[in-house]
C-alpha cells in the first residue's frame, strides 16, 4: 500500500503528484500491461535483442 504523508497546508495538487510518482515505481501498471497479452519467452529475447540494438545505433550516431 502506498503511503503519501500530506503536511498541514500542503498543496493535495503536490500531493497527488508524489503518490503518482510512487505508484510509477512500483512497476504495477507496466506488469498488469505485460500480463494482459502472453508472450512467449522466445519472443521477449527477440524484442529485447531488437531494442539493444536500435539503443546502439542510437548511440553510435549521437557520437558522431
Amino acid at each position: 500500500m502506498i503511503i503519501v504523508p500530506v503536511k498541514d497546508g500542503e498543496n493535495i495538487e503536490r500531493a497527488l503528484k508524489k503518490f503518482k510518482r510512487k505508484f510509477e515505481k512500483t512497476g504495477a501498471i507496466r506488469e498488469l500491461r505485460s500480463r494482459k497479452n502472453f508472450a512467449k519467452p522466445s519472443e521477449k529475447r527477440r524484442l529485447a535483442k531488437e531494442k539493444a540494438i536500435y539503443v546502439q545505433r542510437l548511440r553510435t550516431e549521437e557520437e558522431q
